[in-house]
């Protein structure tokens, strides 16, 4: 057999991209721009950092983020396109999700966000095995740092008589170094991981607890899933001044240090974060109110069974009254 039967063929010419073509193709860009920007936000990540955890160079990342990668993705994105499957199936780590699963996702994107969230409701009591009880007997705080999640969850454990519990410190003490070098040693993953362990070790050992987690923990999805399945999550809001000063007044001067947009990165990691915060029960705003009428209004939040969902940027600011809840 000639070896020519196993010659590609030549390949036809291809008509230049249309107006339209190219301007959905650097709409596209710019969307997976965004997605991979608001991610590292939401986890506190610089770009830096990103890149030293990821092999990937700043510069690429610069221009990822700015709606300029690599058209290797586009390529991919064509490929699917042909083969007529989401994207995510062909970049999908693990293995393939099952018909049924796929179906049901399909299901899922036609609802409403309203709708959304109270599928995701009915499937937590039908499958998640959740002991409302249970739950209520553990306190959750997240927020970003600065929130008063360290000194309001100790005075409220107190008041509880209940152990207080940071998540941080306990990660710290079953490491066995500092956050930091934590980072330094595992990057990312590797904390993640720590955490992950840390807050299923607190779970089995302690039926009541109040615990402050660490301000990025709400960026994993499946640990935020955990906790909140788990416990009952109060989010400490505060203004980004008042974020900012309380950790200067604590003696940590690194927001501030060589870093002269330090405030709009946190408005930035703030604005990223506040959808997924406002997943917790109940919210409570400490900006403009004394550490007692905080940890008050906190009481008197974890001791109402009802109440109206905590608002954000998006719908609206928090109660006056200092409290906020989700159905």
């Amino acid at each position: 057999m000639s070896d020519s039967v196993f010659q590609p063929e030549p390949l036809l010419p291809t008509p230049p991209p249309s107006a339209e073509e190219t301007a959905l193709v650097a709409g596209y860009l710019k969307a997976i721009g965004d997605r991979v920007r608001e991610a590292r936000a939401r986890r506190g990540m610089t770009r830096k950092i990103l890149a030293r955890d990821s092999g990937v160079s700043e510069r690429y990342l610069a221009q990822l983020e700015t709606g300029r990668g690599n058209i290797s993705i586009l390529l991919l994105r064509q490929i699917a396109r042909a083969l007529d499957i989401p994207l995510e199936t062909l970049v999908l780590e693990g293995p393939a999700p099952s018909v049924e699963l796929s179906h049901t996702t399909e299901f899922l994107r036609r609802l409403r966000p309203d709708e959304i969230h109270r599928a995701h409701e009915l499937l937590v009591q039908r499958f998640g095995g959740v002991d409302q009880d249970a739950r209520r007997a553990r306190i959750a705080l997240i927020g970003l740092r600065g929130a008063g999640k360290s000194t309001l969850g100790a005075l409220l454990a107190e008041r509880l008589g209940v152990p207080f519990i940071e998540l941080d410190r306990l990660i710290e003490q079953e490491s066995g170094v500092a956050l930091s070098v934590i980072f330094d040693l595992y990057g990312q993953s590797g904390f993640r991981r720590l955490e992950r362990r840390c807050l299923e070790q607190v779970l089995d050992r302690h039926p009541r607890f109040v615990i402050a987690t660490g301000g990025s923990l709400v960026s994993e999805d499946s640990t935020f899933e955990r906790l909140l399945g788990a416990c009952y999550t109060v989010w400490l809001r505060a203004s980004p001044e008042d974020h900012m000063q309380r950790v200067i007044a604590q003696g940590d001067m690194r927001p501030m240090a060589e870093n002269r947009e330090a405030m709009s990165d946190l408005r930035r990691i703030l604005a990223g974060r506040e959808p997924l915060y406002a997943k917790a029960d109940v919210a409570v705003q400490t900006s403009g109110h004394t550490t007692n009428e905080s940890l008050e209004a906190v009481r008197k939040a974890i001791a109402s069974p009802l109440g109206v969902p905590p608002t954000n940027g998006a719908r609206g600011r928090a109660l006056k009254g200092r409290v906020s809840k989700r159905r």
